[in-house]
């Protein structure tokens, strides 16, 4: 609870996946992948509550070793390859709501993002309380500038993708951010089936070292490393 508002934290995981079997159990130096989220979250000074939502019954013993609560698996329609993040949140309200549970804000953290750490979250919490938006998504710097971006057209001439100047330099060009996917927070009242979780309006600015999507075999060699490396 932060000043008053108590917030629910939903980890979503299910069973299938296509790019990294069981990726999100799989073993990263020794612990499987969702245990850097659900331990990152347990110590938040300010969720009241983990909820895993899942399908996979393997998943779900797992999570609940490790603190997590797992009031019910997650219903097949929802654990699809083409199924909406958005309808899961609003199915583990609902399903919570009836046995009693009520929370002011929800905190959707992926288990795919697992650098994400403890403060993070919890400055995110601040952060929307004191703006007091209904609505905030984590963002990092990006790289490469999109200033310098193109599209091809048919004709195989190129078009930018802003309608700016490119000849200034990296140093006078306005920086870019892009979603990170690693927290999101929703002020549970004001969500719906139309809700964009990708076009929440406040932004929390975290830095591009802690960015990392875990999709590919790469990218978890690539956190095996960075783990190593820390």
């Amino acid at each position: 609870m932060y000043k008053g508002k108590k917030f629910l934290a939903i980890i979503p995981a299910r069973g299938g996946s296509k790019g990294i079997p069981n990726k999100n159990i799989v073993n990263v130096n020794g612990k499987p992948l969702i245990q850097y989220t659900i331990e990152e979250a347990i110590n938040s000074n300010f969720i009241d509550e983990v909820i895993v939502s899942t399908d996979n019954i393997e998943i779900a013993s797992i999570s609940k070793q490790l603190g997590a609560n797992i009031p019910f698996l997650r219903p097949s329609y929802l654990a699809e390859d083409d199924s909406k993040t958005i309808d899961t949140l609003l199915y583990v309200i609902e399903e919570i709501k009836k046995l009693g549970c009520l929370y002011d804000y929800v905190v959707l953290l992926q288990p795919t993002q697992p650098l994400r750490k403890v403060w993070h979250i919890d400055n995110a919490i601040k952060k929307i309380i004191e703006s007091k938006q209904n609505s905030l998504v984590s963002i990092s710097k990006v790289n490469d500038h999109p200033i310098f971006i193109r599209t091809i057209k048919p004709d195989n001439t190129l078009e930018n993708l802003l309608d700016a100047n490119s000849t200034l330099r990296r140093q006078e060009l306005p920086p870019y951010y892009k979603i990170n996917g690693a927290i999101y927070i929703n002020k549970i009242i004001e969500l719906n089936q139309n809700t964009s979780l990708n076009d929440n309006t406040l932004g929390f600015i975290m830095d591009s070292k802690y960015d990392l999507d875990v999709d590919t075999h790469q990218d978890l060699d690539l956190l095996k490393y960075i783990l190593q490396s820390i």
